[in-house]
């Protein structure tokens, strides 16, 4: 038992003693100029890519051309998501995933009918922007007759084939403004 007691203390001081500093300051001096001359606080020479390549972690380095559309590193076409965005803007956001390409926004009731409301899913299908990189789900319920809550009702027919098109619109006229900005 005693040399248990013996070996802990002993751990204990050594583990004491390793933590204290060698009384000797000395300076830290990390690399800050490329071979080029240009400032690096990473000490990277030329043009390493940064972590885990080229576009950083996971990707989010910004490393896409703005003419494909993903440019900021998210997993979807950047011109769909923000388009999407854009037209439904008027309707309270659930939630948005960039990275899965989702956009889900709470129910919306307009004011001109308050006995019914809608709700939108929006995937964003592809990195591309083409015409079937976005699929819109719409939802719709009217209120019971008895006013006690709300009941599914049925969408009328093209709603989500409407929203397409007018997402697919704004997503064009986005490339086609960062396209000009560019030039």
């Amino acid at each position: 038992m005693n040399y248990l007691k013996i070996f802990a203390v002993s751990i204990a001081i050594a583990f004491g003693l390793s933590a204290c500093g060698t009384g000797i300051e000395t300076e830290n001096r990390f690399p800050t100029e490329k071979p080029g001359g240009k400032s690096d606080p990473f000490g990277r020479a030329g043009n390493e890519p940064g972590v885990f390549g080229e576009g950083g972690l996971f990707g989010l380095g910004g490393g896409g051309s703005s003419d494909d559309g993903n440019a900021n590193g998210i997993g979807v076409n950047s011109f769909l998501w923000r388009a999407s965005l854009d037209t439904t803007s008027f309707m309270p956001l659930s939630s948005a995933d960039p990275f899965g390409g989702v956009i889900i926004t709470d129910w919306f009731t307009a004011p001109e009918a308050p006995s019914e409301r809608f709700k939108m899913t929006i995937y964003i299908l592809d990195t591309s922007l083409r015409a079937d990189g976005v699929k819109v789900s719409v939802f719709k319920q009217a209120q019971a007759p008895d006013g006690a809550g709300w009941v599914d009702a049925a969408v009328t027919p093209g709603t989500a084939a409407q929203l397409e098109n007018a997402i697919l619109i704004r997503a064009r006229q986005l490339r086609i403004d960062t396209l000009a900005a560019e030039e």
